[in-house]
């Protein structure tokens, strides 16, 4: 396999941060990262598969659902937060580069960016997506669903922190319809997708989409019942019931004073310790599969809170 896939726009680029020295003892994630090339390492040890980044730089489907636009700048942006952070990983690091939608073309960037993650699933990576607006979710899905473990089987679940179910049913796609395009493609595969979200703002979701979410089953926890102990409950009854685990953080999920650059900042939102603590259940379940992060925008980012929030969670998944 080829160390760039020929689906990816823009290659990796150097990376940078605060130089403490070159020693092991003072690395940080701007040394540690390296440019993807190919299979990894065979390893028995969740804890330790190598993860290999893409960035999905793309705010076309925030553009198709009238939110605010800026979403396709996150990439770069993430990385750069990441860079200066200390690396206490066990894990080696690689990027990919970056998948660019241009021209209105989502459809075509999300079916590149699915093959790219089906790829380096394929070649043993713990795959990680940097969107981009939540019509990441639905590329991530592409690679995900096309991967040979869940194709040979592995009972795949969604599990989405959100405020918002992004059910919509429209004549187009956008950032508020993945999960529906999922339930849509996992029907016609003759399987049911198994999807919950954590942080459903009930103000910010219509009657329709609850009535949606029931149709499909889908399990959801409130924004205002997402203590921490409800949550971690929730998590595991979820985790329970499949084999592999696709991850997508929606940064609305958090208060607007948290993640302020967002497409839709939440009035109310999860707070970020409950959210950190659902990504240390998810690595510590042996179950993660594949995960992404989504709806940063730069354009709104004050002192740059929100793309420190996502450094820090992803962080915490790939610790």
């Amino acid at each position: 396999m080829p160390a760039v896939s020929p689906a990816v726009d823009t290659p990796p680029q150097p990376w940078t941060g605060r130089n403490d020295g070159d020693a092991a003892a003072h690395r940080r994630w701007w040394q540690a990262v390296q440019p993807y090339s190919g299979p990894a390492e065979a390893t028995t040890s969740q804890a330790t598969r190598p993860a290999a980044l893409l960035g999905f730089a793309s705010d076309e489907g925030v553009r198709r659902n009238k939110g605010r636009q800026g979403a396709a700048a996150a990439p770069a942006t993430i990385r750069a937060a990441l860079g200066p952070l200390a690396f206490h990983l066990d894990r080696a690091v690689s990027d990919a580069g970056d998948v660019t939608v241009t021209g209105g073309s989502l459809e075509d960037g999300q079916e590149r960016a699915g093959r790219t993650v089906a790829a380096m699933l394929d070649a043993g990576h713990l795959t990680v997506v940097l969107g981009g607006g939540h019509e990441t979710a639905f590329a991530s899905y592409l690679g995900v669903a096309a991967s040979a473990g869940v194709q040979g089987g592995r009972r795949l679940g969604v599990l989405n922190l959100d405020a918002h179910f992004d059910l919509r049913d429209e004549p187009v796609p956008s950032s508020g319809t993945p999960f529906l395009q999922m339930a849509r493609a996992e029907a016609a595969a003759g399987r049911e997708l198994r999807y919950a979200v954590v942080g459903i703002s009930e103000p910010n979701n219509t009657r329709a989409l609850f009535d949606t979410a029931d149709e499909l089953a889908v399990q959801y926890l409130l924004d205002e019942d997402c203590s921490a102990e409800r949550t971690e409950a929730f998590v595991a009854g979820f985790l329970a019931d499949i084999d592999v685990l696709y991850l997508t953080i929606d940064l609305d999920v958090l208060p607007a004073s948290v993640a302020p650059g967002v497409s839709a900042p939440a009035a109310y939102g999860v707070p970020l310790p409950v959210i950190s603590a659902v990504c240390r259940q998810v690595a510590a379940s042996g179950k993660l599969l594949h995960l992404d992060v989504a709806e940063l925008n730069p354009e709104f980012d004050i002192d740059g809170r929100t793309a420190k929030v996502a450094a820090r969670l992803l962080n915490t998944l790939l610790r």
